[in-house]
């Protein structure tokens, strides 16, 4: 194959790969949170003009804080990229374009979780798995996304 026609095949699946990128709307970075209660967790998808295909997601809850010397411990200096925890939600994901007047908003799903009763307090990362069939040759599309809450 041509390394240029192979460099540009590349560069346009990392593309339609980056356009079909998930965020989480809510709860907000830094949220305060009690074990026990039920949060929204906002699961947004920007619009893009590449076909996709939802699949499912999967949101858990990660303590960052250990044992011993690791009891004071941040989700900065953890690799919470690729780890769920406690798994709260898995499913299926079906974000809709909201109701006018929220046109600046992108399409979204809310889920309501539970976090456990007996949850250590401290912080805690909040990942949501993303898999999704991208273009029209349905490649399979895997992400995390995460974002770090207070439990108190």
């Amino acid at each position: 194959m041509n390394p240029i026609v192979y460099l540009l095949t590349v560069a346009y699946f990392a593309l339609v790969a980056l356009g079909q990128r998930i965020a989480i709307g809510a709860p907000t970075e830094w949220a305060t949170v009690k074990p026990g209660s039920n949060i929204t967790v906002e699961v947004d998808r920007p619009m893009t003009l590449t076909g996709s295909d939802e699949v499912a997601i999967a949101i858990g809850l990660w303590p960052c804080a250990g044992f011993g010397d690791e009891a004071n411990r941040t989700c900065a200096e953890m690799d919470v990229t690729q780890v769920l925890g406690n798994v709260l939600y898995t499913g299926t994901y079906a974000p809709q374009l909201p109701p006018p007047p929220e046109f600046e908003k992108p399409p979204y799903q809310n889920f309501t979780v539970t976090v456990p009763a007996n949850f250590a307090t401290g912080q805690a990362s909040l990942g949501v798995a993303h898999f999704s069939l991208v273009g029209a040759s349905a490649m399979p599309f895997l992400e995390v996304a995460n974002i770090t809450l207070i439990i108190q």
